[in-house]
């Protein structure tokens, strides 16, 4: 009888191992489990070699930020002088009008040009005739495809002095023509105009996208309460789609300081310019032009810690106030 009770824990316990290994057994292995899905992962290799060849590896660069980089000598025999560059940026008489050019420009794209897209997508979304619908989309849309020197370009026809359609215009009505282009109280309102034109439409199609996905049963609900159109996109649309505003706000914050090189670059002139150079332009002809790879390195490394702490912190602030935000 003893030996009958000794055996029977252990042949349960036994029992146990031996299903437990059954089961561990028809599990897959992660080798298992690429082989499986190999033509997914040929599929993905695209996409990952260019964000580790032309994303990650470039990383390395920044460390000549650090460096006094001489091109001839190389990368690990450059003299290393910490600190340096970011201080001379610092003490530079051009960093205060560069920040403040920068931060005005950006503060110009967060109130105008960022809530742009959402009003056109709202917009859109109350229009009931596919035909008239589909014709506008495709007619914000074009822009979006048009070269930024074309956009210059354009900007120079209709405004320049020297018969200018809009110019001409202007002079048939108040008798005077206005230096759109060279007058710096006019550059920052072109450059967001600019902006707005061309990219407005494309930027519809992520919120047009969600608008799609709200549930039309709360618009009927909503009609039912006796809630007019207004009502309506207060308290339903906008509520449904609020968390890809945040996530593409927190986005945009990431890039802050970034008012885009070619834009900037292509509408400044020699009496335009006190307003006109931000950081973007300051590193081509600094670091380009002048040769100063480490020094303009440092700018960049300046706005790339900018970029991430404005992440982390609206982030922050998205989830204190009920968003889910971005992670």
């Amino acid at each position: 009888m003893d030996s009958t009770l000794q055996s029977g824990p252990d042949a349960a316990v036994k029992a146990k191992k031996s299903k437990a290994t059954v089961l561990g057994s028809q599990r897959p292995s992660w080798i298992g489990k690429v082989k499986k899905d190999r033509w997914l992962y040929v599929l993905l290799l695209p996409g990952l070699i260019y964000f580790l060849v032309f994303k990650y590896l470039p990383m390395w660069g920044v460390l000549i930020a650090f460096q006094n980089f001489q091109p001839f000598v190389g990368f690990w025999n450059s003299e290393w002088v910490g600190l340096e560059n970011f201080r001379n940026f610092f003490a530079n008489p051009d960093f205060v009008r560069l920040l403040r050019n920068t931060f005005i420009l950006a503060v110009y794209d967060l109130v105008f040009f960022f809530p742009a897209p959402i009003i056109v997508a709202l917009l859109l979304n109350e229009i009931r005739v596919n035909v008239i619908k589909r014709f506008i989309q495709t007619m914000v849309y074009v822009p979006h495809f048009i070269s930024m020197v074309i956009v210059a370009s354009m900007t120079y026809v209709f405004l320049t002095t020297q018969g200018g359609v809009l110019n001409e215009a202007v002079f048939q009505i108040t008798g005077r023509r206005i230096d759109f282009l060279a007058d710096p109280d006019w550059f920052r309102p072109l450059i967001i105009l600019q902006i707005m034109w061309k990219e407005t439409g494309w930027g519809t199609i992520i919120f047009l996208a969600a608008l799609a996905s709200v549930d039309v049963e709360q618009y009927e609900a909503a009609v039912v309460d006796g809630a007019n159109r207004f009502q309506r996109l207060w308290h339903v649309t906008l509520p449904a789609i609020s968390s890809v505003i945040v996530i593409l706000l927190i986005l945009r914050l990431g890039n802050f300081l970034d008012n885009g090189f070619e834009q900037i670059f292509l509408m400044t002139n020699s009496l335009n310019r006190t307003v006109a150079d931000v950081f973007d332009t300051y590193v081509y002809f600094v670091g380009i032009t002048q040769g100063a790879f480490s020094y303009s390195t440092a700018i960049g490394l300046f706005k790339s810690i900018v970029g991430i702490v404005l992440i982390y912190g609206s982030n922050w602030l998205a989830k204190r106030f009920g968003q889910e935000g971005l992670y």
